[in-house]
């Protein structure tokens, strides 16, 4: 990989790239770009496709309805409250 194919990356990932650490990242994408192409030619004849390596479901309980806070309650540690409410500084001014 080139040193202007690096940069193009790294302005397409919005990151600062200092000058000096462009020749070993080309390096290192270039080695990287090498072992992906290496996977591609790998026989995957007979593979089954998997999203995750680890057959899994989600565990999802049941969805009951419990009693939550009473309001007395969920502004007790509020840094600051009014009337049982939150008391937050103004967003829009």
């Amino acid at each position: 990989m080139d040193a202007q194919t690096v940069r193009n990356v790294a302005k397409l990932a919005r990151l600062e790239l200092p000058e000096a650490e462009v020749p070993a990242l080309a390096a290192d994408l270039a080695r990287i770009t090498e072992y992906i192409a290496q996977l591609g030619k790998a026989d995957v004849t007979g593979v089954e496709m998997t999203v995750h390596p680890i057959a899994d479901r989600n565990q999802w309980r049941a969805d009951e309805a419990k009693p939550g806070l009473t309001r007395e309650q969920a502004v007790a540690n509020a840094p600051r409250s009014e009337q049982n409410f939150f008391q937050v500084p103004p967003v829009i001014e």
